[in-house]
């Protein structure tokens, strides 16, 4: 664990999202993000959990520098988060829901996870392919399955693809969108303990986004719930083994299994702390 003062790799504070709708002349506007303080440790995951809509993906956008928020600060390693990735080409990657749409389909799947190398850094093709296969090999997928169209492949070995791709610049921040929610369950252990694996291996922070409490659970190491773009819950990620305060996170914990039915309030007025969540 980093010392206490050592600062956060992903910083967000007073967050604020705006989107405006209609026609000029009857414009309104939309909050999708509140006032939203989060901090993200250097090795650790952070768990994001709501429904669609709730604000989860524009939060991920953030973190990857590819939306300025409309109030408050965004910062990767003290700089400013909006544009990172021209500015630290390789330093962050994603992992999204369906992971055809990071492999192109005319391509092999070897010559897919080395594209970044291929862009971001002047290595040497001999060199390129040897790390290609050493990555594939680290998410499990063998020399012959390289050789092979993203068709030609399960929706496991898709997404370990994806994970290698995602991997292979050596990131220090990665965002799962999403990440298992369309595999199947046994799948999804598989892919699960490759995320913790190779967190562990390489060290890399992470914000993992997920409507299913479960298996953020599984990964994260302190989960934030988004309620219509506000935070109403934090906390460690093993305290959702019991019933939490907040009435919607305790109806996602029932949808999820983690606690057994129960009546539980209709009071899902969004809130939000203001605190700077601060995630160790």
């Amino acid at each position: 664990m980093p010392p206490p003062s050592e600062p956060a790799l992903i910083a967000l504070n007073a967050i604020r999202v705006r989107y405006a709708k209609g026609p000029p002349w009857a414009r309104s506007h939309h909050d999708a993000v509140r006032d939203v303080n989060l901090t993200i440790q250097r090795g650790q995951t952070l768990g994001l959990v709501g429904e669609s809509g709730s604000g989860k993906s524009t939060i991920g956008r953030i973190c990857l520098g590819l939306l300025r928020p409309s109030a408050g600060t965004a910062a990767f390693d003290g700089q400013t988060l909006f544009g990172i990735g021209r500015r630290r080409p390789g330093a962050l990657g994603a992992v999204l829901q369906h992971p055809e749409w990071s492999l192109d389909p005319l391509m092999t799947i070897a010559a897919s996870v080395g594209e970044p190398l291929k862009r971001l850094t002047g290595i040497r093709p001999p060199e390129r392919r040897e790390r290609v296969a050493a990555m594939l090999a680290k998410v499990g997928l063998s020399a012959a399955i390289g050789e092979r169209h993203p068709r030609e492949l399960s929706g496991g070995q898709r997404q370990r693809a994806a994970i290698a791709r995602a991997l292979i610049t050596g990131p220090r921040f990665i965002l799962f969108d999403e990440a298992v929610s369309a595999l199947d369950v046994s799948i999804q252990a598989q892919v699960l303990n490759l995320i913790t694996e190779q967190q562990a291996a390489s060290g890399f922070a992470a914000l993992f986004i997920s409507h299913d409490i479960a298996a953020v659970r599984y990964v994260a190491t302190q989960i934030a719930v988004l309620y219509q773009g506000a935070i109403v819950e934090h906390a460690p990620a093993a305290d959702f083994y019991d019933p939490m305060p907040h009435p919607y996170t305790r109806q996602l914990q029932q949808a999820s299994g983690l606690i057994d039915d129960a009546p539980v309030a209709h009071d899902l007025a969004p809130t939000s702390t203001g605190a700077d969540h601060v995630w160790r």
